[in-house]
């Protein structure tokens, strides 16, 4: 076999090997139950905590849309 095709075929079993790999983690995110309303308020508080100590939005702005996602989250419309 020459080289042209053993890289082909390794690199086709490479990108096989990573498809399968990124369904297994799509799957098990899909599957995996979801989580409670106050873990997913403290991952979007701590998530707006980092974008404001990196000067990405304002304290304000994050209070607001932590409001709001509040208000989703929690189904309060």
């Amino acid at each position: 076999m020459n080289s042209k095709a053993v890289r082909y075929v390794t690199g086709s079993t490479a990108a096989a090997a990573s498809s399968v790999a990124a369904a297994a983690l799509a799957a098990s995110v899909i599957l995996s139950p979801a989580a409670g309303a106050a873990v997913r308020l403290d991952g979007v508080h701590a998530d707006l905590a980092r974008a404001v100590g990196l000067n990405q939005v304002t304290p304000e702005q994050a209070a607001k849309f932590e409001a709001r996602l509040a208000g989703r989250i929690l189904g309060e419309s």
